[in-house]
């Protein structure tokens, strides 16, 4: 069980076997060296909608100024976001998967759509938790500082969030120990 309750199961209920991740998420986890069930747990935290009954990462998502919006299409998607680049700050505005933010993360990418490419997104998201992370540190807690990096009660509140993703991942739920190395 995580830190604080989130997720707990009545007692004899049965775990799910889990899920793999796809390949762009294993091989972008890979590449930065982060846990690819991190990488996609984080991904369904950000932009997970529910398609076909199961909450999935959709590669065309924006959020602007706290507005989720999800688009068919890459194309729709790119020409959203420069609809919202002339509607608010950079800082305002994420993208794609990791729901990378355009104006804080302005140097890892050349163009605003870039970001809507599933597989750079996943690139920069992994960077970033790499980063995030203390080696031999908790990878939840990389996770919090992913979402915010100056920690506190916003940061705690999507650790618990992308936990309970990364329990149906895993197909079980996550000790305090497992917390710190999920496989």
């Amino acid at each position: 069980m995580l830190a604080g309750g989130a997720g707990a199961s009545p007692p004899g209920a049965q775990a799910s076997i889990g899920e793999v991740p796809p390949p762009a998420y294993q091989l972008s986890a890979y590449r930065a060296g982060v846990p690819s069930a991190v990488l996609y747990a984080v991904a369904l935290q950000e932009s997970g909608t529910t398609i076909r009954g199961r909450i999935l990462p959709w590669p065309w998502t924006l959020n602007v100024a706290g507005n989720p919006q999800r688009f068919a299409t890459r194309g729709d998607a790119c020409a959203g976001l420069h609809d919202a680049l002339h509607e608010v700050p950079t800082t305002r505005i994420d993208a794609g998967l990791g729901q990378i933010n355009l104006g804080y993360q302005r140097g890892r990418y050349d163009e605003p759509c870039d970001l809507l490419d599933p597989y750079r997104n996943l690139a920069i998201a992994a960077e970033i938790l790499r980063e995030q992370h203390t080696p031999g540190g908790d990878w939840l807690l990389a996770v919090g500082r992913y979402h915010r990096p100056a920690g506190g009660e916003p940061a705690a509140r999507y650790r618990r969030s992308v936990g309970q993703h990364l329990e149906r991942v895993l197909g079980r739920q996550i000790t305090a120990t497992q917390e710190a190395h999920p496989p």
